[in-house]
């Protein structure tokens, strides 16, 4: 089944759109790859700061609540910002970006990261300022803390790669 859906003719009329051929063929792919790589960076640097106060390693002077509040609103504008600019790129070449392991391990990864910041932010969040007032970091803190760089370094790495296995 998920053999049929990565060879599928679908992927090779997404890159026959117009938008499709604009996009790969003039200086659009540079300008929006780069952005895509400033937001990219933006959504991993704002984790970063969060995941290092989960850790205990960084911005300890500020309560996790107080850190997540003002950084997760620039995380999701610049998140928004980078799947726009991603999709931008993948219809360029989406036949081929479908069988790239790269992509395929950036998308499984994201997926991941994903679902770590779910559990985060639905479950451990809610009881942040219990957690707070501990001397010591809570371990399913630092397990999320830890958890995220881990997955966000992978996103990043197999993001990086796409363009260089063919």
């Amino acid at each position: 089944m998920i053999s049929n859906f990565l060879t599928s003719t679908i992927w090779l009329d997404i890159e026959e759109w117009q938008i499709s051929w604009t996009i790969g063929g003039t200086n659009w792919f540079p300008l929006i790859e780069s952005i895509h790589v400033i937001a990219a960076a933006m959504v991993v640097g704002t984790i970063l700061w969060v995941d290092l106060r989960l850790l205990g390693l960084g911005a300890i002077k500020y309560p996790i609540k107080t850190l997540s509040r003002e950084l997760v609103p620039w995380t999701w504008g610049a998140f928004i910002i980078a799947t726009v600019t991603g999709l931008g790129m993948f219809i360029t070449r989406a036949a081929s970006h479908v069988l790239n392991p790269a992509f395929q391990s950036k998308i499984v990864l994201l997926v991941l990261a994903g679902a770590n910041m779910a559990y985060f932010h639905l479950k451990l969040y809610k009881n942040i300022e219990r957690h707070e007032k501990e001397t010591a970091i809570h371990l399913q803190l630092k397990i999320a803390g830890s958890l995220s760089l881990f997955l966000w370094a992978g996103v990043m790495l197999a993001g990086r790669w796409i363009g260089h296995i063919i």
